[in-house]
């Protein structure tokens, strides 16, 4: 790393690059090597960072008695033949237009967005869109009309979605066009404008490039900050919700430290008069911004953690529960935002992780301007309908039977599901028994897919269906994952007959609901869109014949 380090400094100095940071950050399984360059040249610095590593180890490699030879990459024998290759490489990539540009805006304050086809200066209603191979010169661009919105970041473990969801509702309760990328697609004024998963920053260019945006929230997912960074270098709030044991072994995240850092890189984004939101419940985060510069707000479900009470006597900003109704507390002033219990989202106060998403949102929307008569209005209603929050803790009813349907893709999220579903089997858990749909994603090492099982055999569940999630393989072969389920429910004493597999997720949504009685509970996770589609609309379809279970199904279904 000593090697690669020395190599990156001298090329960049052949190159006539400024010098700035070069990182090298060992991991459990390798090390992250990263360094700045110019913004119009980024194919040639991942050129020259792959040839520095080279470089370096040939000499090792050398001195072992060992030959490297790495082809298709500037020549590693000789440092002047490679900085002939890699500044023709620099000429031919280098976009004066294009710096000019990005200069020009920043003088002026504005937001920059771009990516291989376009370039957009300022953001949503206030911006302007160029393709890459025509960009005006600085005084053709119409400075004038360009401008930024109110933009919220949205990170964490658990409840990203939801939160997006909620905070977007509560701006157009205040009559604004929002936009939102999720998980589920890009949103615009509640219109779906492209599904799919775009929780990553070419979500959030979409979003920021529209025209009819007039504030942007943007889910903001572990996978496209380790890959792609942040699409936005600006932003009025950022929230990071909670950190729980999730994807590790990937890109040098082994701890919870390790995701910590990663979903805090969203705090990078924030100005001198932006505001980081916390989770004061979650250790790792209090840990990590107890002594974090900035402004900051904290949450947490009960008003009087003591991080919370430091927080208000210091003039910050807070959101917890008090004797059941949630408080918000911003300048200096405290606003009622109603009876938790009377909230559709928190399911009469039993659902404490949509308690928490719900303060989360308020303290975001709050710092994006919003006022709270129109937060309390949206957490009134919001979740009354399954529409409102698609895929994340949907109910269904037959005649004494509950089913419920969510995104809860790691143990923590399932362990909070299972927790809701116990709740509300009649009398109690043992008032009916209780159905799980179980699968996880392929690219979850073994030990975080015996973890999830492990999580679900708490619950004490009567079935549980193991599935494949559609389109999430990942590169394991089908059955391979609810295997290892299998095993570990087994290792924890579910019995075998109470163990059934069916990969398809709707084949193993009907088996569950021909097995279910009145007093039941299932529990669907189900993760890809399309199967999640499909699972709504035939119960939807159910529901409105008045299905009841012990009955068949209609031929129709």
């Amino acid at each position: 790393m000593e090697a690669w380090a020395e190599r990156v400094r001298d090329m960049r100095g052949r190159l006539g690059w400024p010098q700035g940071p070069v990182v090298a950050q060992v991991h459990g399984s390798g090390a992250a090597l990263a360094f700045a360059a110019p913004e119009d040249q980024l194919y040639t610095a991942t050129e020259l960072n792959e040839w520095a590593w080279q470089a370096g180890a040939a000499d090792l490699c050398t001195e072992a008695g060992m030959t490297l030879f790495a082809p298709g990459h500037a020549a590693i024998w000789e440092g002047e033949f490679a900085a002939q290759t890699l500044r023709a490489m620099a000429c031919a990539e280098q976009r004066p237009a294009l710096v000019a540009l990005l200069h020009a805006a920043a003088e002026r304050g504005l937001p920059t967005f771009m990516d291989d086809d376009l370039l957009s200066l300022g953001a949503g209603e206030g911006s302007h869109v160029w393709p890459m191979v025509d960009l005006p010169a600085p005084q053709e661009v119409p400075w004038d009309s360009l401008h930024d919105i109110p933009t919220a970041l949205v990170t964490g473990s658990n409840g990203k979605t939801t939160t997006v969801r909620l905070v977007a509702a509560m701006g157009a309760e205040q009559r604004w066009s929002c936009g939102y990328n999720c998980t589920d697609g890009i949103f615009v004024g509640g219109e779906c404008v492209e599904p799919g998963d775009y929780s990553g920053p070419g979500g959030a260019r979409t979003v920021l490039r529209h025209a009819k945006v007039q504030a942007a929230v943007l889910e903001v997912a572990r996978g496209g900050i380790l890959r792609r960074g942040l699409a936005v270098h600006r932003a009025k709030v950022a929230l990071v919700t909670n950190i729980s044991p999730d994807h590790f072994g990937e890109y040098g995240v082994h701890s919870l430290a390790d995701l910590a850092d990663a979903k805090l890189v969203v705090a990078r984004a924030l100005g001198p008069d932006g505001l980081l939101v916390i989770n004061a419940d979650d250790v790792t985060l209090e840990a990590k911004c107890g002594a974090m510069s900035g402004a900051m707000a904290w949450f947490a479900l009960e008003d009087s953690h003591p991080k919370l009470v430091a927080h208000r006597l210091s003039g910050g900003s807070t959101c917890g529960v008090a004797k059941g109704r949630l408080r918000l507390h911003h300048q200096g002033a405290t606003h009622d935002l109603g009876s938790v219990a009377s909230m559709p989202l928190t399911v009469g106060g039993a659902a404490a992780y949509n308690i928490a998403n719900a303060a989360a949102a308020a303290l975001v929307a709050t710092a994006l301007g919003i006022q709270p008569a129109h937060i309390s209005a949206v957490l009134a209603r919001f979740g009354a309908s399954r529409f409102d929050n698609p895929g994340r803790l949907e109910r269904w009813t037959f005649e004494g039977l509950t089913v419920l349907m969510d995104y809860a893709h790691n143990p923590e999220g399932l362990a909070g599901l299972l927790s809701l579903a116990a709740a509300m089997q009649p009398d109690g858990r043992g008032g009916g028994r209780l159905g799980l749909l179980l699968g996880q994603a392929g690219n979850r090492d073994e030990a975080a897919i015996r973890s999830l099982a492990r999580t679900a055999a708490v619950a004490g569940p009567d079935l549980v269906v193991l599935k494949d999630l559609d389109a999430y393989l990942r590169g394991r072969e089908p059955g391979e994952v609810p295997a290892i389920l299998k095993d570990e429910l087994l290792r924890c004493g579910r019995p075998e007959g109470s163990l059934v597999t069916l990969l398809p997720e709707l084949v193993a949504a009907r088996f569950l609901l021909d097995w279910a009685r009145r007093g039941d509970v299932l529990v669907l996770p189900v993760h890809s869109l399309a199967a999640r589609e499909s699972v709504a609309a035939w119960l939807d379809a159910l529901q409105s014949v008045n299905w009841k279970p012990g009955d068949a199904f209609p031929e129709s279904s």
